[in-house]
């Protein structure tokens, strides 16, 4: 093993951009290597102090990462004065790593030759992220200042809609002819008049003369392959090749499914026109999932940055359809108002009828929403998915009702009582169960997003059909005339 004394400063274990090894447990990390409270409150005071050299010193050893972290930690104000303070520490990787409204906040207060700089240090699907939420005079007022080239790539990215492949694919990538054997593909690697090479990569892609991708070799496959072998021999020619269209969901389940590292993407003609990295997937599946879970809620982007008027506006609009599915329910219970008023216990109980119901559909449909967006519930085992569900509503809502059919009996001393409400209960979980898997497959069908309606659909069903089973059952038995 080499001495680590003798490797370049770049190489040397322990460092990360002139950061020493002590990231974790120091002044400014927390053990959960987040920022301590007490270092953003030295920035923020050193910033009322006008005291743009303390400030410079505090922010200067931190990760770019971290730089956007304290981005996001300090107030909204405070932002301008701290990029002032720091503007040399402004690079390409800390907007990167920017969250969304606090960048698109900044950017808009930047000049556009400022803005242009920033994208330029970029790889195209960053600068892209970039320039995508300007308004259309911004935006173009930015691209005017780039370089040609980098014009052109981000033009030529912001060409394809929004959360596909084109949007969000690399342009750098490695191809190479066919006919080339290890030997020349290693001399063509390590030629260094060659500036149009991307500083990382993990495989190779190789290319017919149409510039069609025809195989991929692996670095690891090329360094212990002997120069005389040609590629053709030895590059793996069964690959996964994504289309420019996919949706950045189904990029994420291929990824995922066939444990890729990077992939080709190629255009409409089945040529090569960029790659997809397991980096970006990550970033990928991560706002995907978090997404379809936010959907459910109607939380808007449930973003802690995102603007007040914002929030309110995606929020307000799923209550206010929430209100229009309660009045369902309201409507099943006027209709039995003479019977409530004969037994006042049937509105004790009332609630919890309704409201295990809808606990069991959200549980359902959690899980058929998720199966649905990884791929899992397909046209070919839907109704095997169906019977799976009902058979564990028949479990839980049997093992419910003789819990909630015993515990009723005993307290209000009414046994017919805690039959109806157990008879109640077990129907409308099993209802649950049904509707939680339904519900999402029927909108999927009409080609709505099933996450972000279902559950309106859902609730609607357990609140109303609970109300309408327990009071029935309560008429039927005679135990209210």
């Amino acid at each position: 093993m080499a001495d680590e004394h003798t490797l370049p400063d770049e190489l040397r274990p322990g460092e990360e951009a002139g950061r020493p090894d002590d990231r974790i447990d120091d002044e400014r990390h927390d053990e959960e290597n987040r920022l301590k409270t007490s270092y953003v409150r030295s920035v923020v005071e050193a910033l009322d102090a006008g005291d743009k050299g303390r400030v410079y010193d505090l922010v200067e050893p931190l990760h770019p990462a971290d730089v956007a972290d304290l981005f996001e930690l300090v107030d909204a104000d405070d932002r301008p004065r701290l990029a002032s303070a720091i503007t040399d520490l402004l690079s390409g990787e800390v907007i990167a790593e920017l969250n969304d409204f606090v960048r698109d906040g900044m950017i808009e207060a930047l000049p556009p030759e400022t803005v242009a700089g920033i994208a330029e240090q970029l790889e195209t699907d960053d600068a892209v992220q970039l320039i995508e939420d300007l308004d259309a005079a911004d935006q173009a007022a930015v691209l005017a200042e780039m370089e040609p080239a980098d014009r052109a790539a981000i033009e030529s990215a912001l060409a394809y809609p929004e959360e596909t492949a084109g949007r969000l694919m690399s342009r750098a990538f490695v191809a190479v002819p066919e006919h080339m054997t290890v030997g020349d593909l290693i001399d063509y690697l390590r030629d260094t008049d060659r500036g149009d090479l991307p500083t990382d990569f993990w495989e190779v892609f190789v290319v017919d003369p149409a510039h069609k991708p025809v195989g991929t070799c692996q670095l690891s496959w090329i360094l212990r392959t002997p120069r005389h072998i040609a590629l053709a021999d030895v590059m793996k020619r069964d690959q996964t090749l994504i289309p420019v269209t996919a949706d950045q969901e189904e990029v994420g389940n291929m990824f995922q499914k066939y444990a890729l590292i990077s992939a080709a993407v190629v255009d409409e003609s089945g040529r090569l026109v960029g790659q997809m990295t397991a980096d970006d997937v990550v970033h990928i599946i991560s706002e995907e999932a978090g997404e379809d879970v936010l959907l459910l809620s109607g939380a808007g982007d449930g973003d802690i940055n995102e603007p007040i008027r914002d929030a309110y506006t995606a929020r307000v609009r799923w209550l206010v359809a929430n209100l229009a599915t309660a009045s369902v329910a309201s409507f099943v219970i006027s209709r039995f108002e003479s019977v409530i008023a004969q037994m006042v216990a049937l509105a004790v109980l009332m609630p919890i009828v309704a409201g295990i119901g809808g606990n069991a559909g959200t549980q359902t449909l959690a899980v058929t929403v998720r199966a649905l967006a990884t791929n899992q519930l397909t046209a070919s085992n839907v109704w095997r998915a169906v019977r799976r569900e009902l058979s564990i509503a028949l479990l839980n809502g049997a093992t419910v009702a003789l819990v909630i059919g015993l515990a009723v009996g005993l307290i209000f001393g009414h046994p017919m009582l805690g039959a109806v409400i157990g008879m109640a209960m077990l129907t409308n979980i099993v209802i649950a169960g049904i509707a939680g898997v339904l519900v999402p497959l029927t909108l999927e069908r009409l080609g709505a997003d099933p996450a972000i309606s279902s559950s309106i659909f859902v609730t609607m069903t357990t609140d109303s059909m609970g109300f309408l089973v327990f009071l029935g059952l309560a008429v039927a038995s005679g135990l209210v005339g």
